[in-house]
């Protein structure tokens, strides 16, 4: 019989990856109540129409857009990565205890949602991109997949267990008072943060073509770019679907808005299986055949929804099935190909090339919900999620057309220049 502690993965052993994780994990779970209780004040509390939350969510999107190059580029010269990480999450608390002071002095606004909504999108893009540098000083190259998967994981649980603690939270206290929870989990996150000792790697100087550096090495390095070209073809086709699917399911197949919710909850435990299982999988079949198969899962299934309709058991077993499973390849996507990502990416590029893959995925996001809904309109809602999820599963011949596909293990890591390129195995 294995001793408790055999149990433990080895990295939770490590006493600062273990308070790195505890703090990503507590604020993955109050960012999930974030998302229920910023859009219910504005509706339950100030009466916001579709107009007005349509600006909401813009505003939301719009740092992801327009920073995360320009924070990725100053990270970069900055250094003090772990500072920078602990003062975004102490001013995100300060941003979200400003809204339920403002209700309890009959003083909140929608201009002042929409100025947090923003504050908090600007200085989350700021803490990840050096986030990712900080991940790869606490963990080495070949507990890359462990590491990943373990955060992956906590993101999973927030997943299917924070929307449901949130909605509890905002019916008992309302929805402005139900953002102190979040706003503490950001001071558990910075507390975690403080007790970590890491060594980043140094600044880097600025020169000429610094901020386009990472926009230009994403598309010069023949594995990343693939990567990008996969992820952005899921972006843009899943953003046709996603914003159809709720219409689709709620009005064309029947379903009542609680059964919906039941399916997608339930079907959350497959980022959960897949989370679990990835490093397994990984060092079964390797780094590469990993990836293809995360796109396939992801992808795939999700051609299940249009074909669907009938009888109500058959609907909701079919819907099931199809996000479980595409669940389970979001998280070997995110573990496999996000471990690939931080063994190719230089140690003086990282924040310039996290900043610049995330704006180029991020841009295509918008592009999709905007072609969903015109084509939605144009074709019917069910045509419509064809052309989304038969469109997503090229994603996978842009893997299988590059050198990813052929990956086994995670490639030696460069260590300085930005312009060296990994030697992959």
């Amino acid at each position: 019989m294995k001793r408790p502690q055999a149990l433990i993965p080895a990295l939770l052993r490590d006493r600062a990856f273990r308070r790195y994780w505890t703090g990503q994990a507590i604020s993955l779970a109050g960012d999930q109540i974030s998302l229920i209780a910023i859009p219910l004040a504005a509706v339950l509390v100030l009466g916001a129409d579709a107009a007005e939350m349509g600006w909401l969510k813009a505003v939301e999107l719009l740092p992801a857009l327009l920073l995360n190059l320009p924070a990725g580029a100053w990270a970069d010269r900055c250094g003090r990565r772990r500072d920078v990480m602990i003062a975004t999450d102490l001013a995100r608390a300060v941003l979200l205890v400003s809204l339920p002071v403002a209700y309890a002095l009959d003083a909140l606004t929608l201009w002042q949602l929409y100025g947090v909504a923003f504050g908090i999108g600007a200085l989350t893009v700021l803490f990840e991109v050096c986030n990712a540098t900080l991940f790869v000083s606490l963990v080495s190259t070949e507990q890359f997949v462990e590491g990943n998967s373990l955060v992956n994981g906590s993101r999973s649980m927030a997943w299917l267990a924070g929307p449901g603690a949130g909605g509890v939270l905002v019916q008992i206290l309302t929805a402005p008072v139900a953002l102190l929870a979040d706003a503490l989990t950001y001071v558990v996150s910075a507390g975690q943060l403080a007790r970590i000792r890491s060594v980043e790697p140094p600044p880097v100087e600025r020169a000429k073509g610094h901020f386009t550096a990472g926009m230009r090495w994403v598309f010069r390095e023949p594995s990343m770019r693939a990567m990008f070209m996969a992820s952005g073809n899921v972006q843009f086709f899943n953003y046709i679907f996603h914003t159809l699917f709720v219409l689709y399911a709620t009005r064309q197949l029947g379903l009542s808005a609680g059964m919906f919710g039941a399916v997608l909850s339930v079907a959350a435990v497959g980022g959960l299986i897949g989370a679990a299982v990835s490093g397994a999988v990984v060092r079964r079949i390797g780094v590469g055949p990993s990836i293809v198969a995360g796109f396939a899962l992801f992808t795939v299934p999700l051609m299940l929804v249009p074909l669907t309709g009938g009888a109500l058991p058959v609907v909701l077993g079919t819907l099931l099935v199809a996000e479980f499973v595409s669940c389970v390849g979001v998280m070997f996507v995110d573990i496999a190909a996000g471990s690939l990502q931080m063994a190719l990416i230089p140690d003086a590029l990282r924040s310039r090339v996290t900043g610049a893959y995330r704006t180029l995925n991020h841009g295509f996001r918008p592009l999709g919900a905007l072609a969903g809904g015109a084509l939605g309109e144009a074709a019917g809602l069910r045509t419509a999620l064809w052309v989304g999820t038969a469109g997503a599963v090229l994603s996978v011949v842009w893997i299988l057309c590059s050198p990813v596909a052929g990956i086994r293990k995670l490639p030696t890591r460069s260590a300085v220049s930005g312009n060296d390129c990994p030697v992959v195995m």
